[in-house]
């Protein structure tokens, strides 16, 4: 007769954690529970961006994030992130030749 209760606690926290689950397996849908709005219009807005990457080898590379109006290159390798560049961000292409 004491198997009885501690089957029903199993049970019950089994069901806990799989609503659980569902719940936040429904925020990634469209529509779900734990979507968010987005600030600031969209895509457009974003303040960082990985422009390019370009692997060494299997686990170094080398990559090229803006982030707002600057550009910054950086070197992964080994879990470790080495800063190797900083410029402003460069004009349009085409954007140099309206002047005339």
């Amino acid at each position: 007769m004491e198997l009885l209760p501690q089957l029903l606690s199993a049970g019950l926290v089994l069901g806990l954690l799989a609503g659980c689950v569902w719940w936040l397996r429904a925020g990634r849908r469209p529509g779900g529970l734990l979507v968010l709005p987005r600030r600031g219009g969209g895509a457009r807005s974003r303040r960082l961006e990985t422009l390019e990457r370009l692997a060494l080898s299997p686990q170094p590379s080398l990559q090229l994030v803006r982030l707002d109006d600057r550009e910054y290159l950086l070197a992964l390798a080994g879990g470790g992130v080495k800063l190797l560049n900083v410029a402003a961000r460069r004009p349009a292409v085409g954007a140099a030749g309206r002047g005339h």
